[in-house]
């Protein structure tokens, strides 16, 4: 006999899954909605051992939910965020089929999860290492993959999600060049390396059979069970090496104390800059969205952002 929790979770997890294909219809990329799904459930199955249900909140369940993440799975204020974003949006479906009347959510994230606005700026305290600490971090790392992973994430300023998506087709040996795949926030999709970074992924594709890859498995860079390494994967790659040379502390609460995935795009932006690379190349290289009507017309030639690039991209002697 099925008991009533048991009832409860299995309609909870058919409402979540409603929710991933409607996620789907929207367009959201695959790597989102596994991660929506995963932070719901968790909540969910959270709720549902205090006899409470995801699809019936209201300010003192979202109290204990903030508690939960924050005391009990002790995670980061920037994570907590991520959980209850995918809580909101999970509340936004729920409102539109009729399933609940309002968002929640919403004005909870508003007062609870609202940094002061001297913290607002993320960007201008993630960590920043020297080009010379970025070589000495390289150099420490031994495993081919991850040594790769982190000198084209610091060479192309990609995100980790473009990075996961890359097949080794996309990759132009030639012209040294890789074509990423669409996605939502980036406007133009090619960027460039340079010699050295196309040497270390050369020598990453040499041992990449040594993974067991399957043989359908076309990911530029693999995990241990030989298929597409995933988001996780990437944020370990990186962040194990920087915590040994020092860079990142796992146990601090100050964005300025890690350095994850991310910190390599805000690396390649700094040091760009810094070399004198005009600002609407930069921008180009990065992907970043066109947010004027004039940018969708000015064409910038290929040839002359590849030239910037490589005059201005740090060498690393690695």
């Amino acid at each position: 006999m099925i008991s009533q929790t048991e009832m409860a979770s299995n309609n909870e997890e058919s409402i979540i899954e409603r929710f991933a294909k409607d996620c789907e219809l929207r367009g959201f990329s695959s790597e989102s909605i596994r991660s929506y799904k995963g932070n719901l459930e968790i909540i969910a199955k959270f709720l549902i051992e205090n006899s409470l249900s995801i699809l019936k909140l209201d300010r003192q369940s979202l109290k204990l939910v903030l508690r939960y993440l924050r005391k009990e799975r002790q995670l980061y204020f920037t994570t907590v965020k991520v959980y209850f974003s995918a809580l909101s949006s999970f509340y936004q479906f729920l409102t539109w089929e009729g399933l609940a009347e309002n968002n929640p959510v919403f004005p909870f994230r508003d007062r609870y999860l609202k940094q002061p606005k001297y913290q607002n700026d993320a960007r201008s305290r993630r960590k920043l290492i020297s080009i010379k600490d970025m070589a000495m971090l390289l150099s420490t790392i031994l495993n081919t993959r991850d040594k790769a992973i982190i000198t084209l994430l610091a060479k192309t300023g990609i995100r980790r999600g473009e990075l996961i998506d890359i097949d080794l087709e996309d990759v132009d040996w030639i012209e040294q060049s890789i074509e990423l795949k669409v996605k939502r926030k980036r406007s133009n999709r090619l960027v460039f390396f340079d010699d050295e970074c196309a040497r270390v992924l050369k020598r990453w594709l040499r041992s990449r059979r040594n993974y067991g890859v399957k043989q359908d498995c076309r990911a530029l860079f693999v995990g241990e069970h030989g298929k597409r390494l995933r988001r996780h994967g990437v944020y370990r790659a990186v962040t194990k090496h920087a915590e040994k040379t020092g860079f990142h502390q796992p146990e601090s609460d100050r964005i300025e104390d890690h350095f994850t995935p991310h910190c390599c795009r805000h690396w390649f932006t700094t040091h760009l800059r810094r070399n004198g690379i005009q600002r609407e190349l930069l921008k180009e290289l990065r992907g970043d969205s066109r947010g004027e009507a004039i940018d969708i017309y000015d064409h910038i030639d290929r040839k002359e952002l590849k030239r910037a690039y490589l005059a201005a991209v740090p060498t690393l002697g690695i």
